[in-house]
């Protein structure tokens, strides 16, 4: 431990406040809070022996820390979880990003909302509801909403006004905003009645609605009645097929966890009402991390950023700073928050089954990473290569008859697509049709730049056999970066030449490899994910070009109406969709010009 180090140390004051770990090149790669700074720090300056191998391995890696004192530990608390997003620590247990859970929204500051599917949780003001375990879940719950309640069901964020209502409000399965006179109490009580049958409290809207189906009875409105009566059947049809696990009818989540070789879950179980209304699993990889942290980080973490904290919190053993806990998540909810490890009766009995669901769905995570590795080791063999190819990128090019070429990238991560890091390229240099000259430009685009290049694949595939290869070779040979990643070609069966299966090639060899129909199955899929999304790019960009060159031809429409066409319709597809009365609600077109524009649009169509 350099001496600079400890006589900083030795400065530490006896307050709470937020501690910053450093590296050698400064970089933070932890941080923890204190109600004693001096006190905590003790534990990384002032003992022969650290606490545990995880300290022990930090301790080693720092050479400076900074402090930010705070008035009260709560405060440290608030400063420790903001400043470990911001830097995302080496040593710090993060949560994934679990954007890949798709989640419902409704926006209540809208005086008309609709439920839409969304993946990430924003701090915009609308509620959200989930995580749901996958699309076809929240699929079936939003199907179910839409058939029992009259929510609006158009995708749009606004009410666009129509002329004629659409087949929901026909069939009396929408109020249609869009071109009636509703009363937004009225759409109002629908939108609570929805939250309270997402939120799990089902029990509850039965009540009310069988309660208001008493009272119209009463008055003898009988069709209402009938309606009221249909809605809780279906609500009551619903119910029955969720589990009753509490008598006490609070809502609570219970967690599990589970750990093994340096891969922990953590199992959530949604108790809502004294209904089990869902559960949810979170993944961990932390070689140093005890349960105890990956827990105490879980619940920091995840409930910050809940849209729904509950009552109880159940865990299976006792975190640091339960009470100082409980007062934060208090805070969030405006309500008092428990924290409880219980260890016998029925609120034991549910943490156990929380853990036993962690252990099958840990079983299930290690044993797909043993076949992914396999997989992946298989594939570097194959290819003849020294290193396992956890990074792919396949290249695609797409044009019609030379007309708005496109390429794409897509990446592949650990057989996984990462749709994050998928790349659009339009060409801008090669003027003539030439499938070799697009590749060598995007070739160049992707990996000619030093920014661009810092993230290398370890394998670069391209579709098109061994011409597409050639130029791959060419060009990483120009920009200095042959020998850094492996290259491979693919190209489709000729069946004239009596070919039954697609072909790899490798540079430096004439003949195609020689490929296991499952790593070639691989490979086919790669290829036609670029393809897929090369020919969706390509399409939007005919699409577009072509209805510009249509307005461009229409009289009286100049800059300035085209802008407020896209504006007012939001796409050009539903510029193409359009029908007369819905373009003579644009504000800057005439009936002379909105009739003209209609015209053009038709024939295109039927052209």
């Amino acid at each position: 431990m350099p001496d600079g180090l400890i006589d900083k140390y030795s400065r530490v004051p006896s307050f709470p406040g937020v501690y910053l770990m450093k590296n050698t090149h400064g970089q933070i790669i932890y941080v923890g809070k204190a109600g004693n700074l001096k006190k905590r720090l003790s534990a990384y300056f002032n003992r022969p022996v650290p606490m545990n191998m995880k300290t022990g391995v930090l301790v080693k890696q720092i050479t400076d820390f900074d402090i930010i004192i705070t008035s009260t530990e709560k405060e440290a608390l608030i400063l420790e979880s903001n400043l470990i997003k911001r830097h995302r620590p080496r040593y710090n247990v993060l949560l994934k990003d679990d954007k890949r859970y798709p989640v419902l929204r409704l926006d209540i500051k809208h005086p008309y909302p609709n439920l839409t599917i969304a993946r990430k949780i924003q701090n915009d003001g609308a509620l959200y509801f989930g995580p749901y375990a996958s699309p076809n879940a929240v699929r079936k719950t939003l199907k179910f909403i839409h058939k029992t309640f009259k929510l609006r069901k158009c995708r749009s964020k606004d009410v666009k006004p129509r002329t004629r209502p659409c087949l929901h409000c026909q069939i009396e399965g929408c109020l249609a905003p869009c071109c009636m006179d509703v009363n937004p109490q009225d759409y109002g009580q629908i939108v609570k009645e929805v939250v309270l049958f997402l939120k799990g409290k089902t029990p509850e809207l039965i009540k009310d609605i069988k309660n208001d189906m008493l009272k119209a009875s009463d008055e003898q409105e009988f069709e209402k009645a009938s309606k009221l009566r249909d809605k809780m059947l279906a609500l009551k049809t619903t119910l029955e097929k969720q589990v009753t696990v509490t008598t006490d009818f609070i809502d609570r989540d219970v967690l599990g966890i589970a750990g093994k070789h340096g891969n922990f879950v953590i199992t959530q179980l949604v108790i809502r009402s004294g209904f089990l209304v869902g559960s949810h699993s979170y993944d961990f990889i932390d070689d140093l991390a005890t349960r105890v942290e990956i827990l105490d980080a879980f619940v920091k973490q995840h409930y910050e950023t809940s849209h729904f904290i509950p009552k109880e919190l159940l865990l299976p053993f006792e975190i640091e700073e339960i009470p100082l806990l409980e007062e934060w998540l208090a805070g969030h909810k405006n309500q008092k928050v428990s924290i409880l490890s219980p260890q016998r009766g029925e609120k034991a009995r549910l943490i156990e089954m929380a853990t036993q669901n962690a252990d099958s769905t840990l079983d299930e995570l290690i044993a797909s990473k043993f076949s992914e590795e396999d997989i992946l080791l298989r594939l570097g063999k194959c290819l003849q290569m020294d290193r396992v190819p956890e990074r792919i990128e396949c290249f695609d090019n797409s044009n019609l008859s030379g007309s708005e070429p496109v390429s794409a990238m897509v990446v592949f991560e650990y057989l996984k697509p990462k749709k994050s890091a998928y790349r659009k390229f339009r060409i801008k240099t090669v003027t003539e049709p030439n499938d070799y000259a697009y590749m060598e430009e995007v070739l160049k685009r992707r990996f000619g730049r030093k920014e661009q290049s810092d993230s290398l694949p370890d394998l670069l595939m391209v579709d098109g056999g061994k011409g597409q290869l050639g130029i791959a070779v060419s060009v990483l040979k120009d920009l200095d970066l042959a020998g850094r990643f492996y290259l491979i070609g693919i190209s489709k069966k000729d069946q004239s030449r009596g070919e039954t299966k697609d072909k790899i090639y490798i540079p430096g060899r004439v003949n195609p490899i020689n490929t296991p129909a499952d790593l070639l199955l691989f490979f086919q899929r790669i290829r036609d994910e670029a393809h897929r999304f090369a020919i969706t790019f390509h399409r939007k960009r005919r699409k577009k070009a072509a209805l510009h060159s249509i307005l461009d031809e229409i009289p009286g429409i100049g800059k300035k109406r085209k802008q407020a066409l896209v504006k007012y319709f939001g796409s050009m597809s539903k510029i193409m969709e359009a029908s007369l009365e819905q373009l003579n609600l644009v504000p800057e077109l005439n009936k002379t010009t909105a009739e003209a524009v209609y015209k053009a649009l038709r024939i295109s169509r039927k052209s």
